[in-house]
């Protein structure tokens, strides 16, 4: 999400609670949650680079909602919208770029492809978060939301642009959603290793929804607005090097996680103690620990995807793939759901501290 580091301060200025802001990251986690299989077995069916090229342009929707209708439902049905979005692309990407890899015999390749391209969007997200304060000056929140919709239709061009081998729909027409729900469900059924591994990729993944609150944390550590983006690219550009160094060290996986949850733990705590405006030092040496910690998760993301394209078949495998991301939903709407619900009685830094917990038990899940 384009500037999303504004946006989360957006929401809050236009007289929105913290419980209503993580309402609406509940509202976008759910519309992700019944839309993630649905449109997983449409890619499997169909056509995977289709439904890539058409994801952005409805997240562009909600943006353009966010930005001309400002107001609590505007903000609810653009994350309607935004989850839409994200469940099309979830599991479809991964299950396009395994499958062009296995056809030219380079499926090895897969971690470190993915995580670097994920690392390059970070990239892309530390240089918006870098542009946000003088984008933000120059022509206030509507530049913001005209530059996120402009970012979206390009990410539909993009998509259609990549390779797609796969036979024609017509040739699939007699295969009926619900056999390639029941083919997807049958490879987790028959193979432990597959669940277990779609758990922990679930739950790693959801919980790195409490990066949503990190703009509310620098804010409870003193940070200024123009200080928040370059915080928050911070812990970006940590996301930017855990993916990059993906495919290297796979068996590090539960050492790392382990050392992430402690990073995040620590950090939290640093940026919420120490931070509070008579010391930017603090704040900052917190926001490096949370950075490193996001790299860690970054990584395992990464590992753990590969792990789980390795164990699957071509047949469900966007579908199979999304049952991790539906997971993920799960995660992270408990995330909104704690954090909401906390945020009456608890600091922002204990909040977002306190999923090293389940990244510590996945730690000890992961080991082979």
């Amino acid at each position: 999400m384009l500037f999303y580091p504004v946006y989360a301060v957006y929401f809050t200025q236009t007289g929105l609670s913290a419980a209503e802001v993580s309402s609406l990251f509940a509202i976008w986690s759910v519309a992700g949650f019944l839309l993630e299989i649905p449109s997983s077995v449409w890619a499997d069916r169909f056509s995977r680079r289709r439904l890539l090229v058409l994801a952005p342009l409805v997240t562009s929707a909600g943006f353009a909602l966010w930005t001309f209708v400002p107001s609590y439902w505007a903000f609810a049905a653009g994350f309607v919208l935004w989850g839409a979005g994200a469940a099309m692309q979830s599991g479809t990407l991964q299950a396009l770029v395994y499958e062009e890899l296995g056809r030219l015999g380079r499926a090895g390749d897969y971690a470190r492809l993915i995580g670097r391209s994920e690392a390059l969007a970070s990239v892309a997200a530390v240089a918006a978060s870098l542009l946000a304060a003088p984008v933000l000056a120059a022509g206030g929140y509507p530049a913001v939301g005209l530059a996120s919709v402009a970012v979206g239709l390009l990410g539909a061009l993009t998509g259609g642009l990549l390779p797609e081998s796969r036979p024609p729909s017509a040739e699939r027409a007699e295969e009926s959603s619900l056999s390639v729900l029941r083919t997807g469900l049958s490879e987790v059924r028959r193979a432990p290793a597959v669940g277990r591994v779609l758990v922990v990729l679930a739950v790693v993944t959801g919980l790195t929804s409490v990066d949503e609150y990190l703009p509310l944390l620098a804010t409870a550590g003193g940070a200024t607005t123009p200080v928040i983006p370059l915080l928050v690219g911070l812990v970006i550009a940590g996301i930017a090097a855990g993916g990059w160094l993906a495919g290297y060290g796979a068996r590090l996986l539960p050492l790392v996680l382990a050392a992430g949850a402690l990073a995040l733990g620590g950090g939290a705590a640093l940026s919420g103690t120490v931070g509070t405006g008579s010391s930017a030092a603090g704040l900052w040496a917190g926001f490096v620990a949370i950075a490193a910690a996001f790299a860690a998760f970054s990584w395992a993301v990464a590992v753990l995807d590969a792990r789980l394209q390795d164990t699957i078949g071509d047949e469900a495998r966007a579908t199979v793939t999304s049952m991790a991301g539906l997971g993920s939903e799960v995660a992270a709407l408990g995330v909104f759901a704690f954090y909401g619900l906390g945020s009456g009685w608890a600091p922002p830094w204990v909040l977002v501290s306190l999923p090293a917990v389940p990244y510590l038990a996945m730690a000890v899940v992961s080991r082979r």
